[in-house]
């Protein structure tokens, strides 16, 4: 297949399935050893938003909390800037004028790789959609939450901040404390085989330690 058709799909930010369809439409040549799998993206969003979005939705608030790391209100008040703010979470029709993946598909694919550390392609099987889409929209989901809430959520403490924080942690019987950290293993897929003895030992594989910092409201 020429690189000038490659160069071209890779500078497409359409969906992986809308790509196959191209590739499918275009000459003998270029669609040799490839499939197309019918993912049916409605159906899936239907039962996404059955299961959760509906006005009774299958699984209750309880849930929808423990397994999203939010409520509702904040995943849909989060989707709805970020839809503005990037039009790749906007739902559109594919080249076959099918509808493609709904911002609900995108925005619970991309939070459940943050959440849970899952893998891009585990989130076909429900979500149905494919990997490469996965990895795009988290891409694009960090770019736009940092664009658009950075100014409020993602800056130093003032010295209001920090004197409200303080007088917090002090009514609670934690004086002088701001806030709380917490730390988890990363796996480090990359790293340099020289390095790979120093950074085992918690688990088999190497693992970077990231550390977050985060006040009583969340405040990170």
């Amino acid at each position: 297949m020429g690189r000038s058709f490659f160069r071209e799909l890779s500078d497409d930010d359409s969906d992986e399935d809308e790509i196959i369809i191209k590739l499918l439409t275009s000459s003998t040549s270029q669609r040799k050893h490839l499939w197309y799998i019918d993912r049916n993206h409605l159906a899936a969003h239907r039962r996404l938003y059955d299961d959760y979005f509906a006005k009774e939705p299958v699984y209750p608030p309880k849930l929808f909390r423990r397994r999203f790391q939010m409520r509702r209100s904040l995943f849909l008040r989060i989707l709805s800037k970020v839809e503005v703010h990037e039009p790749y979470f906007i739902r559109k029709r594919n080249v076959a004028k099918k509808l493609g993946l709904s911002p609900l598909q995108k925005m619970t694919a991309t939070l459940r790789m943050l959440t849970y550390g899952e893998a891009a392609d585990f989130m076909d099987e429900y979500v149905r959609i494919a990997e490469s889409t996965a990895i795009t929209s988290i891409k694009k989901f960090v770019a736009a939450v940092v664009a658009i809430f950075s100014e409020e959520y993602l800056r130093s403490p003032n010295n209001e901040d920090i004197a409200r924080l303080l007088a917090h942690g002090q009514n609670r019987g934690f004086p002088d404390m701001l806030e709380s950290i917490d730390c988890m293993h990363w796996k480090w897929k990359n790293c340099p085989t020289a390095w790979k003895v120093m950074y085992c030992g918690h688990i088999r594989e190497p693992s970077i330690i990231l550390e977050a910092v985060a006040s009583y409201d969340l405040w990170i």
